[in-house]
């Protein structure tokens, strides 16, 4: 009948709730023996050590292509002349697409979008 079909029910959220409570438990112990079980005096000291060997700043990976963005030089904003947006109406009327003029010129993706606009190259929608 559904009232034994609630009681185990019940039953099995009492043990969960029973297990979750003793993992809980044990996983604090665990982590209050890191330090010693490390060879560090405190958690402060711990931690410090950890820190250290991880990296300072949160998100920061050594040796990842971003981090080596971030440590070197910044990009510099290129200034966009009559000349290199002549070099861009001669590339479009020469088919070529948007990244590669991009490419070529050194500038972005919507940097050439913005001069094909204010040039009248681009077709209106609709």
């Amino acid at each position: 009948m559904a009232t034994d079909k609630y009681k185990e029910l019940a039953a099995a959220r009492a043990k969960v709730q029973e297990l979750e409570t003793a993992i809980a438990s044990e996983r604090n112990q665990e982590l209050a023996g890191l330090p010693a079980k490390f060879g560090f005096d405190s958690a402060a000291a711990f931690i410090a050590a950890f820190s250290a060997a991880v990296g300072k700043r949160r998100g920061h990976k050594p040796g990842t292509a971003k981090a080596a963005a971030k440590a070197g030089k910044r990009r510099k904003r290129v200034t966009i002349t009559d000349a290199m947006r002549a070099e861009l109406k001669k590339l479009v009327e020469a088919g070529k697409a948007g990244s590669e003029i991009a490419k070529t010129l050194g500038i972005s993706l919507p940097s050439v979008q913005n001069i094909k606009k204010a040039l009248g190259l681009v077709k209106k929608r609709g």
